[in-house]
């Protein structure tokens, strides 16, 4: 058994925050693959299912972002899991809006989530670090997390979103190297297009074909004598 969270904060104001970007990641893994209803559990909403022979649980904590180990800790308590079987996946600043990078162990960066986390259950379970970018100056990241995602970030998202549902599982395999690569798969066709609309041009009409010029046409020789031409010419 493996538990897999996804950090945000709990209510419909926040849905579709940049700080969310951990719920929608594992309601789409949920919605894809056939997991349970979610259902109140742990001071979280719980799914259940399996994704290559693994029993997985879903939970997203719903005690608001900086408190989010409560949950984690109450539900890896209950089911006697180690760290190394807690995957949370979180909004990631230092990585560009679309990318995705997996951690084990390491720090929590400011995070509130991780923190929270790192208190209740340990430093040494797995991040799945899912890029937003950063707003360029510390005073406005509070700001900028918890804002919601622009309309021109929708295209990215829905592929970052696709891609972690097709690598899913392999993740639950433990192949984050696969996992990854069907990450990638879903944003690269986007990527290369515009990439062939840059370099390879629509092509251009052939230009009309010009006329065969018309071939002169050769004057025999005159062989008349000249008092023939000079008959031939009062005639």
């Amino acid at each position: 058994m493996k538990l897999w969270v996804g950090l945000g904060n709990p209510g419909t104001k926040y849905a579709g925050n940049r700080h969310n970007i951990g719920f929608m990641a594992v309601d789409r893994i949920a919605a894809d693959h056939g997991f349970s209803p979610w259902r109140a559990k742990f001071k979280g909403l719980l799914a259940e299912g399996t994704l290559a022979g693994e029993r997985i649980l879903l939970l997203k904590p719903q005690t608001f972002m900086n408190l989010s180990g409560d949950a984690v800790g109450a539900a890896a308590q209950f089911h006697k899991l180690d760290p190394v079987e807690v995957t949370v996946f979180h909004d990631e600043l230092d990585l560009a809006p679309g990318k995705c990078r997996v951690k084990q162990g390491g720090g929590h960066a400011g995070h509130n989530g991780l923190r929270s986390i790192m208190a209740h259950a340990g430093a040494h379970f797995q991040r799945v670090r899912l890029g937003i970018g950063h707003p360029g100056h510390k005073d406005r990241v509070s700001a900028y997390v918890l804002h919601d995602f622009a309309k021109a970030d929708a295209d990215w998202l829905d592929d970052l979103m696709r891609g972690i549902s097709d690598g899913a599982p392999h993740l639950a395999k433990g192949d984050s190297a696969r996992f990854l690569n069907a990450v990638a798969a879903r944003a690269a066709p986007s990527r290369n297009a515009a990439q062939t609309q840059r370099k390879d041009p629509a092509p251009q009409a052939d230009p009309a074909p010009r006329p065969e010029p018309t071939p002169k046409t050769e004057t025999a020789p005159d062989t008349r004598s000249a008092l023939q031409k000079l008959i031939d010419r009062f005639r």
